[in-house]
């Protein structure tokens, strides 16, 4: 009988660690997001404002940044965007990425140039974009593009938002709730092929959050060990 428990205690500590290991480096709602096209992305950030992700990958030697933006639309609404602002960090004079869904489905993207808060224009970029799509599942959008961005730039002044209706292909106002009038931030560029280094003292193959995870994890499981052969 002990050894039976003894052997229930070794898979539940295998299993514990296993699962802290395989933690990754950003939120789980973030990490565990699929894509339909199958593209994966250096990196991914749960934004701070309207439950938006965004998955992105910073190529340094030819100044792009591919991103993959997903955010739900507002109740009732129809479309979902996502803006860099060269010149500052609020709404007007950002170059937006919008993702519209029409009444029949069908799901398509458009540039928008973000002139003022109650106009907007569909136009050109001040920057290069390509491979732009967009799609949409379980209630929610997501943008596909690849932007050209300043050389040598270390961060982007990204603002997104999401929607109300959309009139003859046109995206009508969003809610002007406090969530929507804050949803911008900065975001810091990172080449994937320069991955930050390991903290001072410790291994780089487990980063510091994951062995708090693996500590806490391995507690719980002693705990329970210590259950089941009492």
């Amino acid at each position: 009988m002990a050894a039976s428990a003894a052997t229930r205690v070794s898979l539940l500590l295998g299993l514990a660690v296993l699962s802290a290991l395989a933690s990754p480096s950003h939120s789980l709602d973030c990490a565990s997001q699929k894509f339909s096209n199958k593209k994966v992305f250096s990196n991914c950030s749960d934004l701070p404002k309207l439950g938006a992700r965004l998955h992105y990958t910073y190529d340094a030697s030819n100044s792009s940044l591919s991103i993959a933006f997903t955010a739900a639309p507002a109740a009732g609404g129809a479309w979902v965007a996502y803006a860099i602002n060269p010149t500052s960090t609020g709404m007007v004079g950002s170059q937006a990425l919008m993702a519209l869904k029409l009444a029949n489905g069908s799901v398509f993207a458009k540039t928008y140039n973000i002139m003022g808060y109650h106009s907007i224009v569909e136009s050109k970029l001040s920057f290069e974009v390509w491979d732009l799509t967009a799609e949409a599942s379980n209630d929610a959008m997501t943008i596909f593009a690849s932007l050209k961005v300043p050389e040598k730039a270390t961060s982007l002044n990204q603002v997104w938002q999401v929607g109300g209706a959309v009139i003859g292909n046109r995206p009508s106002i969003h809610p002007l709730e406090t969530e929507n009038r804050a949803s911008m931030s900065q975001l810091t560029l990172a080449a994937s092929s320069s991955p930050a280094p390991a903290p001072s003292g410790h291994s780089a193959a487990v980063p510091a959050f994951q062995r708090g995870s693996l500590a806490a994890v391995l507690g719980l499981a002693l705990l329970v060990g210590s259950a089941i052969l009492s």
